[in-house]
């Protein structure tokens, strides 16, 4: 399995293009594949047969996890047995894409599990996790391709293990106990994960099931509030300037550059200067390092209209002129609508924008795109009374005004730099020369 885009460890294999004792050719697709991020499709690294498939439709597959077994020397025409053996008989590693780091799988039991054949990693985690032994092992009738042991086997003889592991448990609980008294928990240690609500659904409910992306949109979530201790701060900003020049030059620009002219373009041009001047919101966490990024590449959330979230990368905004990060803007943008972006067009970001106003929001409390440690936060503008400072005193005027949202991560960017960063851009904004050319 190739690497798919940064803070990406995993895929889900959701469908064999090519069947076991066909051939394939040099770069012609294997499988189709799910991430959080995108779908897309998985080339063969040279051309053969494909005598073993590693993992079955729907099966959770690691970054440099081999997946399938291919023999450059066979043809179509031989049996899928006789490819089997031959590539049996060959005490090689699998070939996987170049320059894939394999990824360790945990240590589990030898014995038994060692006559079962092919067990997923996935599979061997649980084992693990679960302690399940040899001899558990051995009475785990496999529902899998060729007998294997699938997910859904193991569930299954969990859970009949902790309903006979209950029923124990309340025959001697009556039984006379010492009190033990609780050791004091490390500091270090993880909180205990919450407990999952019950929820009583009545007769007249509606129950829909979670598509693939939202149920992987809602655990990155989870995991970065779980990462990450967020704080947000808010600036409003006077983006009058920047609204009558806009106002003015739409149309000129349009004509001139075939593009149209939104604001995102314009705050994402103010945005990428002030990452510039603040290299530590342009950052993410490794352990106890904190990693400067070197590029100032900005991800702007968008909305599909499935109603989930994608998020497409401008990369090197800050050296794009605003004619540049219009086209790229209207480009990723219509793409994401027409589920057209590609892998690299979701990866490598290093700042997230997400512009709330779109749908009428003044303000909003964004969550960090991990691994990165912020995220900001662009509200609808309005026309509003505000104060206005003059030399010869000051009065009350209409003007546009728009909240900016910064959530940031507290482990590495304190309220000072956070807070900073936010009002610089809305300086850069209120700053706008609204005599400038296009």
């Amino acid at each position: 399995m190739p690497k798919l885009g940064e803070s990406v460890m995993e895929a889900t294999l959701t469908k064999w293009l090519v069947q076991v004792g066909e051939s394939v050719a040099l770069d012609q697709p294997l499988v189709e594949i799910a991430t959080d991020k995108v779908d897309s499709e998985v080339p063969s690294p040279f051309a053969g047969v494909l005598t073993r498939q590693l993992y079955a439709e729907g099966d959770v597959v690691k970054i440099g996890e081999a997946f399938a077994e291919l023999n450059g020397g066979g043809t179509a025409s031989e049996p899928v047995a006789a490819l089997e053996e031959k590539a049996s008989t060959k005490n090689q590693p699998v070939d996987v894409l170049p320059d894939m780091p394999s990824v360790p799988v945990p240590n589990v039991a030898t014995g038994a599990s060692a006559s079962l054949g092919f067990l997923s990693p996935l599979v061997k985690t649980i084992i693990q996790k679960e302690h399940i032994s040899d001899r558990e092992l051995s009475s785990i009738q496999g529902t899998g391709l060729e007998g294997r042991i699938t997910k859904e086997d193991l569930l299954g003889y969990l859970k009949t293990r902790r309903n006979e592991t209950a029923t124990a448990d309340r025959a001697i609980d009556s039984a006379p106990k010492a009190v033990e008294v609780p050791k004091e928990i490390p500091a270090s240690s993880p909180l205990p994960a919450a407990a999952k609500p019950a929820v009583v659904i009545g007769g007249g409910d509606e129950i829909i099931e979670m598509d693939r992306m939202r149920k992987l949109i809602a655990g990155h979530m989870v995991m970065s509030k779980q990462v990450s201790p967020h704080v947000t701060s808010f600036v409003e900003a006077d983006v009058t300037e920047m609204v009558k020049w806009r106002d003015r030059v739409k149309d000129e620009f349009f004509k001139k550059y075939g593009e149209k002219l939104t604001y995102t373009p314009i705050i994402l041009e103010m945005v990428a200067q002030a990452l510039r001047e603040f290299p530590g919101v342009n950052a993410s966490v490794d352990g106890d390092r904190i990693v400067l990024r070197k590029n100032v590449n900005i991800g702007m959330a968008a909305a599909l209209p499935s109603g989930n979230l994608i998020v497409p990368v401008i990369k090197n905004a800050d050296q794009m002129n605003l004619i540049g990060l219009t086209r790229t803007v209207n480009d990723l943008s219509n793409r994401a609508r027409a589920n057209k972006l590609s892998l690299d067009d979701i990866s490598e970001g290093t700042y997230t924008v997400s512009n709330v106003g779109t749908f009428g929001n003044v303000m909003g409390t964004p969550i960090i795109n991990q691994p990165q440690v912020a995220i900001l936060a662009v509200g609808a503008i309005r026309k509003k009374p505000a104060v206005i400072e003059t030399a010869d005193g000051d009065f009350i005027g209409i003007r546009h005004l728009m909240f900016l949202s910064h959530s940031y991560d507290h482990r590495v960017v304190d309220g000072a730099m956070g807070g900073s960063f936010v009002k610089r851009v809305a300086d850069l904004l209120e700053d706008f020369d609204s005599q400038r050319s296009i």
